[in-house]
């Protein structure tokens, strides 16, 4: 917290070149985009390297309603409340001093709000279709078949929770995640069943609907 506040807060002197000021406003802006999703990664490191008490944690936080929501709104919060200290301490807060930084306002919006779409957009997909935890190599059962399930998921980075939560049931395969919000779940049919898959405890809390098998 310590190193987060000296960076918020950082005094950038009026004499450096506009470039160096510029920088600076790019690399606050990746901090503040990538907090909201800093829970969501632990949640992923934590299930590749099998801490079952760590997942446990950051599973009740994904579960929260709209917490996503909360955390990028959070991201914004940040970015301007860092906005007005740098304005304040160069004596530049007032409307003739935001437009004569508007490059570096723009820069420290622009990269937060680019950040939180690269997560949402590619990193978060890929990472759901990572394969970590358990999976069954269902080609040597003859049971193969596929269910497609549309879930109700706030963003992509509620995708893996859904994942390590189906990995949990018997009989299920590989799964992969196409935006939005569509799972697609081999499964041994000899073991399970998309009416069992669908009954998943994890949507009591994201509703989904099964699509074609």
């Amino acid at each position: 917290m310590e190193i987060f506040y000296k960076i918020m807060t950082k005094s950038v002197s009026c004499c450096q070149p506009p470039k160096e000021n510029e920088k600076l406003g790019g690399i606050k802006g990746i901090l503040y985009g990538l907090l909201p999703h800093t829970f969501c990664l632990a949640f992923v490191v934590a299930s590749i390297i099998g801490a079952t008490a760590a997942t446990a944690f950051f599973k009740k936080l994904l579960l929260l309603p709209n917490f996503f929501e909360i955390l990028v709104g959070l991201s914004l919060v940040f970015a301007t409340l860092s906005a007005v200290f740098y304005l304040k301490r160069n004596s530049l807060f007032s409307v003739k001093g935001v437009k004569s930084k508007w490059k570096y306002l723009s820069i420290l919006y622009g990269t937060t709000i680019l950040v939180n779409l690269l997560f949402f957009s590619v990193i978060f997909p890929r990472v759901a279709n990572l394969s970590y935890g358990r999976s069954i190599i269902l080609s040597q059962t003859g049971n193969v078949s596929q269910v497609t399930i549309q879930v109700q998921i706030p963003c992509s980075g509620h995708a893996p929770l859904i994942i390590d939560e189906l990995k949990k049931l018997p009989g299920i395969g590989e799964i992969k995640f196409q935006m939005p919000n569509q799972f697609t779940v081999g499964y041994d049919s000899s073991k399970t069943n998309p009416g069992e898959i669908i009954s998943a405890e994890i949507f009591q809390s994201y509703p989904a609907t099964l699509g074609g098998e």
